[in-house]
């Protein structure tokens, strides 16, 4: 597992809902990251499960 790191643009249904978020996670691949990054920040933010964010910026490996 490699650790991936995110600092960048939160979208949620393509209109910006934070400029900035960093964020950290380990995962096997960089799809993976995202997907676990985007997750993440649902639950910190109390979203239900179906509600799409992407996460535009790179990740960066750790």
């Amino acid at each position: 597992m490699k650790a991936y790191c995110y600092d960048g643009p939160v979208m949620r249904f393509e209109n910006c809902v934070q400029n900035r978020w960093k964020a950290s996670t380990y995962a096997p691949s960089e799809a993976k990251a995202k997907s676990n990054l985007a997750y993440r920040y649902k639950k910190e933010n109390g979203m239900t499960p179906n509600t799409k964010i992407t996460l535009p910026g790179k990740l960066i490996p750790a």
